[in-house]
């Protein structure tokens, strides 16, 4: 498979973030939710329960514990000038989810600034494989979608946002999606392209020498075809129409390399789609926030900055 090298083009912004001491605002208390509805059989408030995606059962489900029931979890800021919503990935290498420095603590810092979250528990291997996680991270989208007025979003203000494997399925979101299909299922007739795509250290490639061994067992399995390695191998799949996104990584990952950005970043440059991407020379892998690392707390200001001046969050 051909490797090309790595491009800058001044059309599309591209910032390497040196280390900086503006420190990360706390995130507010979320605000309770009287808009989510019924969440599993109970009265919903922020993050006090789960919505499952397919309340009837899961397709492909291999049983009926927690593991084999996709959710999302609501929460909804006191105010949302923008209407804009993101579908939040935890990382977790396919294996398990972070599923608080990555997903409650960014749900909270979200809405802190105005903007609604849905933090996404989608399936696992070795349990689960490829294409299992894709359709749960679809149907959450068009979930969210679906019900973007009950939620007070914007149909086309609906990003989703990963961070380490979260942030393949993010990328692969953004590059492999639908209009919708024609089912009676009236979610399922939504949209599962995202409107923004926001990457926090991802994993991106399948393909050696930067693909993440553990993410690829867990996804594909032990002997995956070669078919199977570049189907999910994100920036062979980047055109045209893959939304705008932001890129946040380190240059001294030892988990993920830092060429996984900095790949998918080039083919978004060949095609013209609008992106941003900040490397830090230093902060290792897992970082989540940044909160308490001098060197990364600037990174999520980097990211607010970028959303304001897309409309995707209200001006300070």
């Amino acid at each position: 498979m051909r490797r090309s090298g790595f491009v800058l083009a001044g059309a599309i912004g591209f910032g390497i973030a040196m280390s900086g001491a503006m420190g990360l605002a706390q995130a507010a208390a979320v605000q309770p939710n009287p808009a989510a509805g019924p969440a599993v059989g109970t009265a919903a408030a922020n993050g006090s329960a789960a919505m499952l995606l397919w309340p009837e059962g899961a397709p492909g489900a291999l049983g009926v514990a927690d593991e084999d029931k996709p959710s999302i979890t609501v929460y909804l800021p006191a105010a949302n000038p923008t209407r804009t919503a993101v579908v939040i990935a935890p990382g977790g290498g396919y294996q398990h989810l972070s599923m608080v420095r990555e997903g409650s603590d960014v749900a909270a810092w979200l809405n802190a600034r105005g903007v609604a979250a849905f933090v996404l528990k989608y399936r696992l291997g070795m349990k689960y494989h490829n294409p299992v996680e894709m359709g749960d991270a679809q149907r959450a989208i068009r979930m969210v979608r679906a019900r973007a007025a009950e939620y007070g979003v914007a149909a086309d203000h609906i990003g989703m946002w990963g961070f380490s494997a979260g942030g393949h399925l993010t990328a692969t979101a953004g590059t492999q999606f639908d209009a919708g299909n024609a089912a009676a299922d009236a979610v399922e007739r939504e949209s599962s392209r995202p409107d923004f795509l926001i990457l926090a250290y991802p994993v991106i490639t399948m393909e050696a020498p930067y693909v993440h061994r553990g993410s690829k067992q867990y996804l594909l399995g032990d002997t995956p075809t070669q078919a199977e390695v570049d189907a999910m191998s994100a920036e062979l799949h980047v055109t045209a129409q893959t939304p705008s996104v932001f890129l946040f990584a380190t240059t001294d990952d030892r988990t993920v390399p830092v060429m996984n950005s900095v790949m998918f970043y080039e083919a978004l440059v060949k095609v013209g789609v609008p992106a941003e991407m900040h490397l830090f020379q230093h902060g290792g892998h897992g970082s989540g926030l940044g909160v308490g690392n001098a060197q990364l707390s600037v990174w999520p200001e980097l990211l607010i900055k970028w959303m304001r001046e897309r409309g995707y969050a209200a001006a300070q």
